[in-house]
């Protein structure tokens, strides 16, 4: 199993009229999360897209359990479980500075040829740098 950690700070224009974190931003955070915890492990996205492999979004779940607010620090963990095939799964856990839970999520991803838009199994070159940390 592969963990990795970020902090991201609340911005004004990412709340709502209740002053809660909207809900549809999230998705940019597990982005930002996702995409830092691959290049830990050695790989980015623009690693995979100058090799002609894609990776857009197959599944986002979703689960709130507490509001966070403007200023505050979250902390998102972001863990992949198993060695990905033609799909990665990252899953999410984002916490307020309180390290009380706001959300959890899950993406799963595919791999895609660019060339013909097929799902196609994870590079070798992708699975190398992180089986390194399982």
């Amino acid at each position: 199993m592969y963990t990795a950690e970020i902090e991201i700070r609340v911005r004004y224009g990412e709340t709502d009229r209740m002053g809660y974190v909207y809900y549809g931003n999230y998705a940019q955070y597990f982005e930002v999360a996702r995409v830092e915890a691959m290049r830990v492990f050695g790989i980015t996205y623009k690693d995979l897209e100058d090799n002609g492999i894609l990776l857009p979004v197959y599944e986002f779940q979703v689960t709130y359990l507490k509001p966070a607010y403007y200023d505050d620090i979250l902390t998102i963990k972001t863990t992949i479980s198993e060695i990905p095939q033609a799909r990665i799964g990252f899953h999410y856990q984002s916490f307020n500075s309180n390290g009380e839970m706001v959300n959890r999520a899950k993406t799963t991803l595919v791999f895609i040829d660019k060339q013909s838009g097929k799902p196609i199994k994870a590079p070798e070159f992708f699975v190398e740098k992180l089986q390194a940390h399982f």
